[in-house]
């Protein structure tokens, strides 16, 4: 059976190959090698234990003025950096984008609700199994991510839309202001 790579890391047998389809198949599964070897993602898969298996992210998040909140978000970067850059895939950046924002909205929530809740939404777990099912070609996964995708970029036109909107009302507040200050 010789194989030939017929979508994504999929095979299929034909009769005869060509080396252009052995290399097909090399890259495939060298590429998923490469990927878990780097540093970055041993580095992301050790983020994850420390941050949400040890709770140092609801730990964290107890340091008052949204601080403790912000910096697991940068720790979230490498996430977004990740499957930005590394796996190239933008429906998994903005799912990953989606996890790490909701994590920092609940850990806003004022009067402790939100730190509680930071310990357990576990948004780095969430981040590192989209990315780990992203490069098996999981087929959940990938409808999760394309779920998430399109929620995120609701999300986004959403803010887009308000942050507009309250621009052009600031424009009209500074207006009417400016000709009762100077008239």
């Amino acid at each position: 059976c010789i194989l030939l790579v017929v979508a994504r890391n999929t095979a299929t047998c034909l009769g005869k190959r060509s080396k252009y389809q052995t290399i097909a198949v090399m890259t495939s599964i060298e590429r998923k090698h490469q990927l878990r070897d780097n540093k970055l993602y041993v580095s992301m898969q050790k983020l994850t234990v420390y941050l949400d298996k040890y709770y140092l992210d609801g730990v964290i998040g107890l340091i008052p003025g949204g601080i403790g909140d912000i910096i697991p978000a940068l720790f979230g970067m490498t996430y977004i950096y990740f499957s930005l850059f590394k796996l190239r895939s933008v429906p998994l950046t903005l799912a990953v984008v989606n996890n790490t924002l909701r994590d920092i909205l609940l850990g806003l929530i004022p009067f402790y609700v939100g730190d509680a809740i930071d310990f357990f939404h576990k948004s780095n777990t969430k981040n590192m199994a989209l990315i780990d099912g992203f490069i098996n070609d999981d087929t959940n996964i990938m409808k999760k991510v394309n779920q998430k995708a399109l929620q995120s970029l609701m999300v986004l036109f959403a803010l887009l839309t308000g942050i507009g909107l309250l621009i052009a009302l600031l424009i009209m507040i500074a207006k009417s202001l400016g000709t009762i200050l100077f008239s």
